[in-house]
């Protein structure tokens, strides 16, 4: 008996269709506001048992079972010294990296200069040929295909050399540079998550209610947002394929846990770190480059932002927001670091913006040394911006959404900035405050976040806590806090 042929007239298979979309739109968005309650109330894990002062100098026993960044332990002096593999996206060359690619240069070089053997598999962030580097105890390999991507098969037969010549002590992967298919066949493996998709399911619902809000409904955001669960139901599932995961932020870390299912035992925070030595407060390299790009001597307040003119990254949010603004108060400055799409818009604005394009690394501690609030616009909730972090080190306040990876790690109250949900009237709202403040409590606060970003996101403690979980992984007596050797 053949199967059955059901007929279906074609208004009967454009309502189903229909019907259809409408369904999955609103079972989408409802579980979007689920998740939404669940990403913005107050975490049940937001407690750290056993760490009871900022230092967590009162934090006793295995380190696998901490509830909070590692950054917040003294980890002290150790004589072992490990060989690690790594697999990362790109490794940066040139100027104007991203945050990922700064992140893997400031963590592997930290540990190759205390001693550690490191090999890193990647490819060149500015998608061109170039020899390996081979400088002391760090190994670069560039595994690159014919479109200037990391090609897997070749980093792994590389990977596969030198792990049979010495075996690695252990594998880090950055993100799913190394696929979670390879992952499972690899004994001792930890991932260092920079985003998720459930942090990236809010982003793209941030942007769809963000071009909405003028009541013309747009299509991009939205199909995207009906793909976003099935990737979510997808990478929840392949997950447990790596065996350790490190996040870097305290909500990811939740998600991970809450969400995802991930044991507790398996998931752990360490938070990002920049070279202290690098971004550093310093008035005067400040007031010299306010001078240098020609910013008038009556400016009253000199906001600032920087990194990828994008929309994703909020740009179109503080067009908006910084339009109302210069109406308002004419003596308020913006300067714009970075390249992208939306440089010209800004510069459309007029007098009271400066567009500087994509800068030098040795010029960024300058630019945020010469503003009075750094602003961060992002429709992204996912990772730890690393702007922020430059941005604290040189003793400025920051300005940023409200959401839990920030909030809950980075600008943990009003103290050390300003937050605002991500639309327009509270962006504005956020901005007329610290224009109310003023400069003199702008340099206030400023000093509180210098003083809290040297407590947490440098690359020393960065790679501190880096090299103890490595040695934990290795050698459990690594996993016991305090050892004597520690401050």
């Amino acid at each position: 008996m053949g199967l059955k042929y059901n007929h279906y007239s074609t208004k009967s298979i454009a309502s189903n269709k229909f019907l259809s979309l409408r369904t999955s739109t609103i079972l989408t968005t409802t579980l979007f506001i689920a998740s939404l309650v669940y990403l913005f109330s107050p975490s049940r894990n937001s407690q750290e048992p056993h760490l009871l002062d900022h230092q967590g100098g009162l934090f006793r026993g295995d380190l696998r079972d901490a509830k909070f960044p590692w950054n917040k332990l003294s980890f002290g002096p150790n004589s072992e010294k490990l060989k690690l593999a790594v697999f990362s996206k790109t490794w940066p060359i040139g100027a104007d990296p991203g945050g990922m690619e700064r992140h893997a240069f400031t963590l592997y070089t930290a540990l190759a200069a205390r001693g550690h053997d490191i090999h890193i598999f990647t490819v060149p962030s500015d998608r061109k040929f170039h020899k390996d580097i081979h400088v002391g105890n760090l190994h670069v390999y560039f595994a690159a295909n014919n479109h200037g991507s990391l090609n897997c098969s070749l980093a792994f037969d590389i990977f596969d050399q030198e792990n049979r010549a010495r075996p690695f002590d252990y594998v880090h992967t950055e993100s799913v540079t190394l696929p979670h298919w390879r992952a499972r066949f690899v004994p001792n493996v930890a991932v260092t998550w920079h985003g998720i998709w459930y942090e990236i399911m809010h982003s793209k619902l941030f942007q769809e209610l963000f071009e909405d809000h003028n009541g013309q409904l747009s299509s991009g955001p939205m199909t995207e947002l009906q793909e976003a669960m099935p990737k979510l139901v997808d990478e929840i599932k392949f997950f447990s394929s790596y065996t350790h995961h490190i996040c870097i932020s305290n909500s990811a870390g939740e998600v991970l846990v809450n969400i995802y299912q991930l044991p507790q035992r398996y998931v752990h925070v360490i938070l990002n770190g920049i070279d202290e030595t690098k971004f550093v407060h310093d008035p005067i390299s400040g007031s010299d480059f306010r001078q240098k790009i020609g910013i008038p001597s009556n400016i009253s307040l000199v906001l600032g932002v920087a990194g990828r003119l994008v929309r994703d990254k909020g740009h179109p949010l503080l067009h908006e927001a910084f339009s109302f603004i210069a109406k308002r108060h004419p003596g308020v400055f913006l300067i714009v670091a970075g390249s992208g799409p939306w440089g010209k818009r800004y510069a459309e604005l007029g007098q009271n913006v400066k567009v500087l394009g994509a800068l030098e690394p040795s010029e960024l501690s300058k630019f945020y040394n010469s503003l009075d609030v750094f602003v961060n616009p992002t429709l992204r909730p996912q990772g730890l911006d690393l702007t922020l972090i430059e941005a604290m080190h040189c003793g400025k306040p920051v300005l940023t959404p409200n959401y839990p990876s920030i909030t809950r790690t980075v600008v943990l109250n009003e103290d050390f900035g300003y937050t605002f949900s991500p639309n327009v009237g509270s962006f504005i709202e956020a901005l007329e405050s610290a224009i109310k403040d003023g400069t003199a409590v702008l340099q206030k606060k400023g000093m509180l976040c210098k003083s809290y970003a040297l407590s947490m996101f440098t690359a020393s403690k960065m790679a501190l806590a880096y090299e103890r979980f490595f040695l934990c992984m290795k050698n459990t007596r690594y996993c016991q806090y305090p050892l004597p050797t520690d401050f």
